[in-house]
């Protein structure tokens, strides 16, 4: 071959591209798992957490003066009637559909300000003013109502079928106080990281719970020493299903030779039972102070409710996350992007996850089992089985966690 066709045949040869196909073009429209994020009635989730009692406010919001709440997709109205009995009702009368909420609360009960029908806490129907007799037949007009209890300082409501209403449980924390501790409680969403009510879905901040290892890098690192200086430590985890939910195990091996085993769970339904990451009262640890309660609104909002043993009046409320010295609300938007907590990184995942965006690792495992563990909890209400961690014996021991942080030689 002469040295013409060696140029001909080099310049006929092709050049392949190579492309990238990582780009961010076609990607499918993410999708959530429906059935365990939607709490509405009627969906499998929110038939589930029917099934249980949920803190629905303090116990110093039920008053004569009827307020909006908002309860697993559900709007009602809250009073306490001038007999100190508590209601929850649905807001519409059962009349020609008013308001509750501008109705007038009295020793029976609420009475509408349309047409003055008087129901009492339970959603009997007393008078009727503007019918013969006070109404003939007012009995048959039952306002709808749900089962409240009031206990801890918190308002309690019972939201599933009558027939498989359960006991209200105790809890072993806030059953046995040491000297000079009393209960308080607190709805300012503690352990949220934000404000009090959190415009995301209830799972995001769930899972939370059985995932340690954001301490690490979210907490301690990324947003500077938000607790103490231990939680910086990466962790060696293990987690363990339980009866009442799922159990995380924490060691660290701290620099002076000792270990803290730092155990937290995530309980049934809702419930968030985990240690003061600030090593409780003095540093000295110990079985955890407070538990709880995420409630979810509806499927976008869900809050925190918290009952806690304290020797100070406040001292729940001074447990609210500061960054930069500042609480959530004080800190301006260039903060929050330098010194981001669990609500921005819960909420910048959406109003609700985008699950089929997941790509879950092993420090993972958790939530897995947290998400098998609801599922077959699903599954139980399904088949008409009732679900872990339910009574109905009124003589059973408060429920116990071996929760809290242990410094171990």
């Amino acid at each position: 071959m002469n040295v013409k066709d060696k140029t001909m045949n080099t310049v006929t040869q092709k050049i392949i591209p190579i492309i990238d196909q990582g780009t961010a073009y076609g990607r499918p429209a993410p999708t959530y798992f429906k059935d365990l994020a939607e709490v509405g009635p009627g969906t499998p989730m929110g038939e589930l957490l029917r099934r249980y009692w949920h803190p629905i406010g303090m116990a110093s919001d039920a008053t004569d003066k009827p307020r909006n709440v908002r309860v697993l997709g559900e709007d009602l109205i809250l009073f306490r009637d001038k007999s100190g009995r508590t209601g929850l009702v649905y807001p519409h009368c059962a009349h020609r559909g008013t308001s509750l909420y501008y109705g007038k609360v009295d020793e029976q009960g609420i009475r509408c300000c349309y047409h003055g029908w008087h129901f009492d806490v339970q959603g009997n129907c007393l008078n009727q003013p503007c019918e013969p007799n006070g109404g003939r037949a007012r009995e048959a007009k039952r306002q709808p109502w749900y089962p409240v209890q009031e206990q801890y300082g918190l308002i309690w409501a019972y939201m599933g079928p009558p027939e498989r209403k359960p006991v209200l449980p105790r809890y072993e924390c806030l059953e046995n106080l040491d000297d000079g501790e009393f209960l308080e409680a607190d709805d300012s969403s503690i352990g949220g990281g934000g404000p009090q009510i959190i415009p995301c879905n209830w799972l995001q901040h769930y899972e939370n719970l059985v995932d340690p290892f954001h301490v690490v890098i979210l907490h301690s690192g990324f947003s500077g020493t938000q607790f103490i200086p231990e939680m910086a430590v990466m962790p060696d985890v293990h987690w363990e299903t339980t009866d009442l939910g799922v159990r995380t195990i924490s060691l660290r091996q701290l620099p002076d030779g000792r270990t803290l085993r730092r155990i937290s769970e995530a309980g049934l339904p809702t419930l968030r039972v985990i240690p003061s990451p600030r090593l409780g009262r003095n540093g000295a640890g110990g079985r955890v102070e407070s538990l709880g309660w995420v409630l979810p609104i509806d499927d976008h909002n869900f809050r925190i409710y918290v009952v806690g043993r304290v020797r100070e009046v406040g001292e729940l409320s001074r447990m609210r996350t500061r960054m930069n010295g500042k609480l959530w609300e004080e800190m301006s938007e260039e903060e929050h992007q330098l010194y981001p907590n669990d609500i921005e990184a819960m909420v910048s995942q959406g109003v609700v996850a985008k699950h089929s965006e997941e790509h879950l690792a092993t420090s993972d495992r958790g939530i897995v089992m947290l998400r098998r563990l609801l599922r077959q909890q699903l599954d139980a209400v399904a088949q008409g089985r009732d679900p872990a961690g339910v009574s109905f014996d009124f003589d059973a021991s408060p429920v116990y966690f071996s929760a809290g942080n242990y410094i171990e030689s």
